[in-house]
């Protein structure tokens, strides 16, 4: 009843509104004034308006600007993190020192040359050092930001430190599964004509890889070490997803049939940025950032980052997922050695 009465409310407001415009009109024609030809106190109005009407945009703006910053992503918690909001600064102070001065410009000219009975059009056809500038400055501005984020994706895709922990994320509709690269850091082969879900083969892993015998998946949370470099390989099962740490500013595509590759160093614990955000419930997150299905919503993880003490405390509960051929090759190599 409430919404209906309000809806009422605004229509008659309109209707109110309507009249009150055409009361205005008639008033005028019976004074004898032409309502559809401007004269000079319109324009000159409509330039007052025009110059108050960009003083309050831009207010609203930077208004908007403050508030919100409670509600952004909090400090970025990695290497990468920190050079990514560089760039998206960088960015945005040219945006706005742009946008404020074309969208003032854009306003101010009808204030400043509104139509008058003795004002005539200036003929300027041509300006070759003008276009010249305008050609110039912007490439160079656009130069500029190329490089700087072509620098900022070489530092997530670029060759990865010698000594990164090695984890897999195995993304399919919809959730994510990583796989943790045992002692040897290296992981073991898989191949799409291996998965079975029936067997509990979800990734497709070959058992008959030694390298992969000490691999370790984990479903649900995932947890990583602070202050650790990290090598994440990126793989899809059926359609195209996105691996997207929002807080570590980082991401890539995960495509089908190939391994994409990202990576960065976590610099803040999970403890520690509860702290920082005052919010005992905070949690990193992995989030897929490609439509993928149905589902798609759907489609995150926890992401846990732990101190290197707390990390190696969990992996320490954590079993291989050949376990019974691990254990059967280390219990080998245990007997060959004392002897």
């Amino acid at each position: 009843m409430i919404k209906l009465l309000v809806y009422l409310a605004i229509v008659l407001a309109f209707i109110l509104v309507f009249q009150l415009m055409r009361i205005y009109q008639l008033s005028a024609e019976v004074k004898g004034k032409h309502i559809g030809k401007a004269d000079e106190n319109d324009n000159r109005s409509q330039g007052i308006v025009m110059i108050l009407f960009v003083l309050a945009l831009f207010a609203g703006l930077i208004w908007l600007l403050f508030d919100v910053r409670g509600i952004m992503l909090p400090p970025a918690a990695s290497d990468v993190g920190v050079t990514s909001d560089n760039v998206f600064l960088f960015n945005w102070i040219i945006i706005f020192i742009v946008f404020f001065i074309t969208t003032f410009m854009l306003f101010y000219f009808p204030f400043k040359y509104k139509k008058t009975k003795d004002s005539k059009a200036y003929f300027y056809p041509h300006n070759d050092k003008l276009e010249l500038i305008w050609t110039v400055v912007p490439s160079i501005a656009l130069a500029v930001i190329i490089i700087y984020g072509l620098s900022l994706w070489a530092k997530m895709t670029g060759k990865p430190d010698d000594k990164a922990m090695v984890i897999q994320i195995y993304a399919k509709q919809f959730d994510f599964t990583a796989r943790y690269a045992g002692a040897d850091n290296t992981l073991g082969k898989s191949d799409y004509r291996l998965i079975d879900d029936g067997s509990n083969n979800t990734m497709g892993l070959d058992s008959t890889d030694e390298k992969g015998w000490d691999d370790v998946i984990a479903k649900g949370d995932i947890h990583i070490p602070v202050n650790t470099p990290l090598l994440f390989k990126c793989n899809a099962r059926e359609v195209m997803h996105g691996v997207y740490f929002p807080h570590f500013r980082d991401q890539i595509n995960c495509v089908p049939g190939i391994t994409t590759e990202i990576h960065f160093t976590a610099t803040i614990t999970t403890d520690s940025m509860r702290r920082v955000t005052h919010d005992t419930a905070f949690d990193y997150v992995l989030l897929c950032n490609r439509v993928c299905g149905g589902g798609h919503y759907t489609m995150g993880s926890k992401v846990v980052v732990d101190s290197k003490e707390e990390f190696a405390a969990w992996m320490a509960k954590q079993h291989p997922h050949f376990s019974h051929l691990y254990d059967m090759h280390h219990k080998t190599a245990v007997a060959t050695a004392m002897k």
